[in-house]
């Protein structure tokens, strides 16, 4: 008989002492001399707190949303610039450098709903922002540092897919043109030329509104939650038309987040069951769930060293070490 699989770890460490719910992580560089990343997490009392995951404490504590919950936290490519998204209608640009920790510039949002931004780094200098736009079912494109709007995409007059829940620029290899992968409130997944301010292909997902969604642009093939009890795997072919590969039922329904892991090894998704669940993701086979959580799981991160961070609804955040890079 096969032995049976072994019990998931416990977390390598947690972090408390954000005082409220986490909606919002994201690993980044550490300084020089450190050897493992910074964390940032966003809370719900709409505080950023930076991690230091050598003493597993708060090195900075930034207070720029007025009380309101941080929703998205990223780091610009030269490492001492975060963005940070709060439902203050607020997104604030700060300054890390030198132990510096102030707001520098700011973008006001037309939109209170859930839909994190993304950016798209075209150079140091120069970066693409997508945002939920001012009509609820627009996207505004700006180019940043100068905050010129470049377009705002509108859906084609027959569809009606709702508000964008969740949105992925990128930009393939062979191209220079920047895509969006937009999900919407009806559970379709979108793919937009942003110069061309048109939708190249939509396809149904879900029956829920999608929630959380990451896309592997080496393998053309990305992941979706909802609150249902399901993940779906689409591709993207040559001709940039979406199709779905496969649905994946879920023990429990609700996902608030999902990542890929930066070696495209493994993904994990955090759940409203207060579960971290690990595949594998080229085949999909589930391979770990990891308890720990006392409340929902509303965000999960992966560091570049593979380490994985999720953040709870029970103010606790946890750390692991899974499957390590090879």
């Amino acid at each position: 008989m096969a032995a049976p699989p072994p019990p998931p770890p416990d977390p390598q460490f947690v972090l408390r002492g954000t005082q409220s719910a986490v909606h919002a992580l994201h690993f980044c560089g550490g300084a020089q001399g450190q050897g493992r990343p910074l964390l940032l997490s966003g809370s719900q009392r709409g505080l950023v707190h930076i991690w230091s995951l050598q003493t597993r404490r708060a090195v900075a504590i930034l207070d720029g949303h007025r009380g309101q919950c941080v929703t998205w936290l990223q780091t610009l490519p030269q490492g001492h610039q975060l963005l940070s998204q709060g439902r203050d209608l607020k997104l604030c640009l700060w300054d890390l450098a030198e132990g510096r920790n102030t707001v520098v510039d700011s973008v006001h949002l037309e939109s209170v709903g859930f839909c994190r931004g993304s950016i798209l780094a075209g150079s140091q200098q120069h970066w693409t922002l997508a945002v939920p736009g001012r009509g609820s079912d627009e996207v505004q494109i700006l180019e940043m540092p100068s905050k010129t709007s470049v377009c705002t995409l509108k859906p084609e007059a027959d569809a009606k897919p709702g508000m964008p829940m969740c949105l992925e620029l990128w930009q393939a290899d062979s191209s220079p043109r920047p895509l969006l992968l937009a999900g919407y409130e009806d559970g379709s997944v979108a793919l937009w030329d942003v110069s061309e301010r048109k939708v190249c292909s939509r396809v149904a997902c879900h029956t829920e509104p999608v929630i959380g969604l990451d896309f592997d642009s080496q393998k053309a093939r990305g992941v979706s939650g909802s609150a249902e009890k399901a993940l779906a795997v689409w591709s993207l072919d040559e001709q940039q038309a979406l199709q779905v590969c496969g649905t994946h039922k879920l023990t429990n329904p609700g996902i608030s987040d999902i990542k890929i892991r930066p070696d495209h090894k493994i993904l994990a998704t955090a759940g409203w069951d207060h579960r971290v669940r690990v595949f594998h993701w080229r085949t999909m086979k589930p391979l770990a769930v990891l308890a720990f959580h006392s409340a929902s799981v509303h965000c999960v991160a992966f560091a570049p060293d593979g380490l994985l961070a999720a953040g709870s609804k029970d103010e606790r955040i946890s750390i692991w070490s899974l499957y390590p890079r090879t």
